[in-house]
């Protein structure tokens, strides 16, 4: 696996709303600039968290503090979109194969599983079961 250098990824960005169509060699490419950007925001996110967790719902000190959780996530989102990524949750996306998604949710360390179009996520499958049983154009390396 690559590792992208910064003109690599400056070049894959797009607009936000724009997904683009991966092959499972540009997905697997591109997961390392994913899950940095992933971590980073889920560090950055934890302490709002921590600190919402410990206030009641009507304490007015809370609005400020969700204010700040929906910055970090909505500053995520857009990130992971201007590089053509399809967000499906908190901290899960989706490449498009033009035939599905390749699933990644963070923490995991590789893309491991694949859902169609319409399905769930809890109704993914293991990449290399897919593979083997379809054998699909966006899966040749």
């Amino acid at each position: 696996m690559q590792t992208h250098s910064l003109a690599n990824v400056v070049a894959l960005i797009s607009h936000p709303g724009e997904p683009r169509i991966f092959s499972l060699s540009e997905a697997q490419e591109l997961l390392p600039v994913i899950r940095k950007l992933t971590a980073s925001a889920s560090r950055e996110l934890d302490p709002c968290q921590l600190r919402m967790r410990q206030l009641l719902n009507c304490d007015p000190r809370l609005a400020p503090l969700e204010l700040e959780f929906e910055t970090i996530i909505r500053k995520w989102v857009e990130r992971i979109q201007r590089l053509g990524v399809t967000v499906s949750g908190l901290w899960q996306i989706g490449f498009d194969t033009g035939e599905g998604y390749l699933c990644w949710r963070y923490p995991e360390l590789r893309l491991a599983y694949f859902r169609g179009y319409g399905e769930s996520l809890d109704s993914r499958r293991r990449l290399s079961e897919v593979i083997q049983e379809y054998q699909p154009d966006w899966a040749v390396l």
